[in-house]
């Protein structure tokens, strides 16, 4: 029975180690520090807890954390893998850029470990369905066969070290990106005066996008904060001579700004959201993950 590591016991991390543990893997992760809703959700996924430096006994090192702590995560899984004669591979899974995939690499610089790009497009596994795909780059080997094996869809680019980063930035840019414009303009439509007319053009004239922005934008509440980096990373990819990386910047204060109020009592824009999408109660149901 091959033992995997996941770094990061959110809602996607969770969901990635039930699937495993689901067609016969053990899940080690470590839970020190972390909060009594990680560690119910790690338990209900049969996660094994483990110390810190057990992490490395495992076969394949996984991380899927929020993208800002993409770095902190390598530079800990370099120390704790340091000196080992056959230390295992790690997989990045974070939505980041080609440019900070390259900077997490450079942690393992003179180091025996496998470094492999990764990233994960869909939502967290579901029993019945065979998603997310699961994109790697860099792996000339086939280290993430395993992962094949154990329940999950792995799809291999040809491309070098940083091509699955590429590939996340570029899809989360329409879908993310679409989520935040929609959210914006909704909100502007409700400081204006304007909300009832443009739900009801957008119902009439654009179905699929009224249906589309009435499903994501209560789904985006809980992981705004989550998003604010990632847009920023996406900004980067793009690069400051794009002028669409302005774009991103201005997404990531946007979602930046309904974290805050997530966050808040009063739920403001929340609040304003659900009232013209048609889900008045959608906030006081919300819990942070």
């Amino acid at each position: 029975m091959p033992n995997f590591a996941i770094i990061g016991a959110g809602a996607m991390g969770s969901a990635v180690a039930k699937r495993l543990i689901d067609h016969g893997a053990t899940v080690l992760t470590c839970l020190e520090g972390r909060s009594e809703q990680t560690i119910a959700r790690a338990k209900t996924a049969g996660m094994v807890p483990v110390g810190r430096q057990a992490l490395a006994e495992a076969e394949l090192i996984l991380s899927i954390v929020p993208p800002a702590e993409a770095i902190g995560v390598a530079e800990f899984v370099a120390q704790i893998s340091s000196g080992m004669p056959a230390p295992p591979p790690f997989i990045d899974l974070n939505a980041i850029a080609p440019k900070t995939m390259q900077a997490l690499a450079a942690r393992f610089d003179g180091s025996r470990i496998d470094v492999l790009d990764g990233a994960i497009i869909g939502g967290p596994p579901v029993p019945g369905k065979s998603g997310p795909a699961i994109y790697i780059s860099g792996d000339s080997a086939q280290r993430s066969r395993l992962l094949e094996d154990y329940g999950l869809l792995v799809r291999r680019l040809d491309g070098p070290l940083g091509a699955a980063s590429a590939l996340k930035m570029c899809y989360a840019g329409i879908n993310k990106g679409f989520i935040g414009l929609g959210a914006a303009m909704l909100l502007a439509a409700s400081r204006s005066g304007a909300a009832e007319s443009l739900k009801a053009e957008l119902a009439e004239s654009l179905p699929d996008v009224d249906r589309k922005l009435s499903k994501s934008i209560p789904d985006m509440y809980p992981k705004a904060y989550r998003w604010v980096a990632e847009m920023q990373e996406i900004a980067d990819f793009l690069g400051e001579d794009d002028p669409a990386a302005g774009i991103f910047r201005g997404m990531a204060e946007v979602f930046s700004r309904l974290a805050d109020d997530v966050k808040g009592s009063r739920r403001v824009l929340v609040r304003q959201l659900d009232e013209i999408l048609g889900f008045p109660e959608t906030a006081g149901a919300m819990v942070m993950p």
